[in-house]
């Protein structure tokens, strides 16, 4: 199972907000057995919004988005997603009488009303923090992109998610470099593939510079054996292998 994340707001390129959702959704998505192959920060721009939508949905089974769901004028995520699937839109009959039970009649204004605009058979998708919901449109999940109400959105859907085994992970560092482990890791890594996947991270500890390689498989054998090999490989060059990252 794969997924794609689109973060959807001018803020988030222009600096202004630091995008804090990309995170949680990944590490989500892996312990619930889903890959998160792609990501992108896109503006507040209805063409570019489509053109994502339609590209990352043909190609994934899930896609997230966050952001662009407010009542303000440059909220335009629901309108995008609504000409993505060439449907209409309008106040959706259930998120207007969440917005009625949670807001006195003299603050639900207009403006508050356009979070209850949602693209013509789309289901809704729980806000428990700030009640204005978010909706899914098939394979296309639509999230509010403050942090604390996004993630609290993603929890509501979490069970319906279809995922498999999750991944596991295993890390060795070393006092080496990249350059003197890059070929017998190469090796690893041909001899692993597709079961294992390996990243190297170099970094500078203790004022000596090294390597941290990171394992992932959903295949405890092959995890093992190769984080085995990588060990090995550690103390052939003459350093000993420190399991987990170096403090």
């Amino acid at each position: 199972m794969t997924a794609c994340m689109l973060v959807i707001g001018n803020e988030v390129l222009s600096g202004r907000t630091p995008d804090r959702n990309l995170n949680h959704v990944a590490r989500r998505l892996s312990e619930l057995g889903i890959e998160l192959r792609e990501a992108r920060v896109i503006p507040d721009d209805e063409a570019m919004i489509v053109a994502a939508v339609n590209e990352t949905r043909a190609r994934y089974r899930y896609v997230f988005t966050s952001g662009g769901i407010g009542p303000t004028h440059d909220d335009i995520t629901a309108d995008s997603i609504a000409r993505a699937f060439g449907v209409g839109i309008g106040h959706h009959p259930d998120a207007v009488a969440v917005l009625r039970a949670n807001y006195p009649p003299e603050m639900l204004n207009e403006a508050r009303l356009r979070m209850a605009r949602i693209p013509e058979g789309a289901s809704l998708v729980k806000n428990p923090v700030s009640h204005a919901p978010g909706f899914r449109v098939e394979n296309v999940y639509v999230f509010a992109g403050v942090p604390a109400i996004m993630q609290a959105m993603f929890e509501e859907i979490a069970h319906e998610l279809e995922g498999g085994a999750p991944a596991e992970s295993v890390t060795i560092s070393c006092f080496l470099g990249e350059g003197a482990v890059a070929e017998r890791l190469r090796a690893i890594q041909e001899e692993w593939r597709p079961a294992v996947e390996i990243g190297s991270y170099p970094f500078y500890r203790k004022k000596r510079y090294g390597t941290s390689i990171v394992f992932r498989s959903r295949d405890p054998g092959a995890l093992g054996a190769a984080a085995a090999s990588f060990r090995a490989t550690v103390r052939e060059l003459g350093e000993e292998p420190v399991e987990g990252e170096v403090a």
